[in-house]
């Protein structure tokens, strides 16, 4: 990992700094945390605008991966999902015919996606935001230890920006997004990849079945995860133009339960949710989840089956160059006339 930061890297930050203190103070004045210089004794202050749900237990899930990342990469392969990411990252950027100057990779969980990008050809300057330091990794990139919900950017600064598995666990996913599409430049491009869809949809049966039947309810064990319908609609919320997003799906084998859970904790990938319940699961239940799950989800030869379903994204800041729709009432053909000529 380089260290010897030129000047633009820190004017880089210190714009940053400034423009997220400026938000501050307007957000400040915005719910009535900072009085009006002058007005009507009798006004009243605005309300505060409501946080978002905290879903996600974003402290736990730092720890986790530090902890995932002390004794450097996780080992047995429990990287694949990500590695796997990267390697698609790569691909997807080589069909955009264009270089850019500065591409920033947000907070994925282990450095892949930065050393994708600097090995890509496509980027002059590549700066990794980690979500800790364990996790920062060493390559041909510029890093920092930054955080999903609060990005350490000025407006319209990156050409590029990714993020590889990291987007599934923040509690306000429109929010963040919009802070990506304000760290673009006009026309810069967001790729992500985010746990999705129906990731993990065995296991989760499994816990709730085992624990409902020995327990007589169940807890929270696997996170809630974005489909794809509603993540296309968070793009356009967020203001970005020419949202795509795709699924592509891993099914993973497993010799038992318990080897799934010891990848899942590799990782750092083990239930953050805010309700999860403290208490560890009891053995009676753990066992019966793992004959629920051989019962239900194993191959011919035993081995039992994992979905992981990843979103991928793709979107553009606007520009005035992107094609845009016809406004309505602009069409020259009728679509029954189409229609009649190609039978």
């Amino acid at each position: 990992m380089r260290f010897s930061f030129g000047a633009d890297f820190f004017d880089f930050f210190r714009a940053s700094a400034r423009a997220e203190r400026a938000a501050e103070r307007t957000s400040a004045k915005a719910v009535g945390r900072i009085a009006p210089a002058a007005g009507p004794a009798h006004m009243s202050r605005m309300p505060p605008s409501p946080r978002p749900p905290e879903i996600f237990d974003r402290s736990l899930v730092r720890s986790r991966l530090d902890r995932a990342w002390a004794r450097g990469e996780p080992g047995g392969g429990a990287d694949f999902l990500i590695a796997r990411a990267s390697e698609e990252l790569a691909e997807r950027l080589s069909l955009v015919k264009r270089r850019f100057a500065l591409a920033a990779d947000f907070c994925s969980p282990g450095p892949h996606a930065a050393a994708a990008l600097a090995a890509g050809g496509q980027v002059d300057c590549v700066v990794r935001f980690a979500p800790t330091l364990a996790s920062l990794g060493a390559g041909d990139f510029l890093g920092a230890v930054g955080d999903l919900e609060r990005l350490p950017l000025a407006d319209g600064r990156l050409d590029l920006a990714v993020s590889l598995l990291a987007l599934q666990t923040v509690n306000d996913l429109p929010g963040t997004l919009i802070q990506i599409r304000r760290a673009l430049k006009p026309d810069g491009l967001v790729v992500a990849a985010l746990a999705g869809g129906d990731t993990l949809t065995e296991l989760r049966q499994c816990l709730t079945i085992a624990e409902s039947e020995t327990l007589g309810g169940a807890s929270p064990r696997v996170s809630p995860f974005v489909d794809v319908r509603t993540l296309g609609g968070l793009l356009q919320r967020a203001g970005l133009a020419l949202p795509v997003v795709d699924l592509d799906r891993t099914t993973a084998r497993y010799a038992d339960l318990f080897s799934l859970m010891r990848d899942l904790r590799a990782f750092g990938a083990a239930n953050a949710l805010h309700a999860r319940s403290r208490k560890p699961l009891r053995r009676d239940v753990l066992l019966r989840a793992a004959a629920v799950y051989a019962e239900r989800f194993s191959d011919p030869d035993g081995r039992l089956r994992a979905t992981f379903d990843t979103l991928w994204v793709s979107a553009w800041a606007p520009h005035q160059s992107q094609p845009k729709p016809l406004a309505p009432g602009s069409a020259t053909t009728r679509l029954a006339d189409a229609l009649k000529r190609r039978r």
